[in-house]
């Protein structure tokens, strides 16, 4: 790793919900790896950074939205490791940068914006411009999805000791972490992916892009997105804001607290049978936060 992991700390849930349905409920607080390559970032861009200090271009290009938390974990690890990074913005350039931009720009990372309708990371036209613009790099897609990210990911279950836990639960964009818990899960688990994307129908098509073996199937809670990517309303606010009150744990509007909404609905509902032993990924990005009217969060 090229942060050091001394310790990944894990907070267990003391909600009433929990204990009277004999269930344990831990948090792997990934967020507090680092305030800057927060969460499963740190794990995804593994690879991804190892291979470009074998390069002789020293060059890492990604893409992302103006509040990516990829964007600054490529930013920052790439300042740490002497490599060029140059972020691929998804819009036309603003009048103020949001607080995620100005914190790339910080770390060195080279920012270019791409019009919304010209925005496909795949496309043939536009990777032969950018190496026209740039030169030789190694491509990171956004959020890390392609198989070096699936196996960066992967490394989430050696690191929190995950064979004793009967579920393991994280939030999906873009399937990429999903994809690295499924390669190392065991017989006896679930894995549960809970989607922050309105209408996120080809996740089994995205695992098998990312090369899952197709017997490795995970658990999906859906309909717990409010609305699609970053989108939210009140009653995801009140929730976030109740489960700090409860558990002193901040969560971000776009990921986690979904998910953790997603998997308490569950647990109401029950889902999840007594003496399940459930491991929630806290997969970082609370920077995001600072998106939202101040005061908005209690935390």
């Amino acid at each position: 790793m090229f942060i050091p992991l001394n310790n990944i700390f894990f907070d267990k849930l003391r909600g009433k919900i929990y204990n009277d349905n004999n269930i344990t409920v831990t948090i792997a607080r990934l967020d507090k790896i680092h305030p800057d390559v927060s969460g499963n970032k740190l794990f995804k861009l593994h690879y991804f950074v190892e291979h470009c200090l074998k390069t002789n271009h020293k060059t890492l290009l990604t893409f992302g939205g103006a509040y990516s938390n990829h964007l600054v974990a490529s930013a920052y690890l790439c300042r740490q490791n002497n490599i060029k990074c140059i972020g691929i913005v998804r819009g036309e350039k603003p009048a103020q940068l949001s607080h995620t931009l100005l914190r790339c720009v910080k770390f060195g990372m080279q920012l270019k914006f791409i019009p919304r309708q010209d925005y496909k990371e795949n496309s043939v036209s536009l990777l032969q411009q950018l190496t026209s613009d740039f030169g030789h790099f190694t491509l990171v897609p956004e959020g890390g999805y392609d198989y070096d990210g699936v196996k960066g990911a992967s490394l989430i279950m050696d690191v929190v000791n995950a064979d004793s836990y009967t579920h393991i639960c994280t939030c999906v964009g873009t399937a990429t972490t999903l994809a690295g818990l499924l390669l190392k899960k065991k017989t006896h688990q679930q894995i549960i992916a809970v989607p922050v994307i309105k209408s996120m129908t080809d996740i089994y098509e995205r695992l098998n892009f990312l090369k899952v073996p197709e017997e490795n199937k995970p658990i999906i809670f859906e309909g717990f997105h409010f609305g699609g990517y970053a989108k939210y309303n009140q009653e995801l606010i009140n929730f976030m804001n109740s489960f700090y009150n409860e558990e002193q744990i901040p969560t971000d509007f776009v990921y986690t607290a979904k998910m953790m909404y997603g998997i308490t609905d569950k647990l109401k509902s029950g889902y999840f049978k007594k003496g399940s032993n459930i491991l929630c990924l806290h997969t970082g990005g609370l920077q995001g936060n600072k998106s939202l009217k101040e005061n908005t969060l209690i935390f």
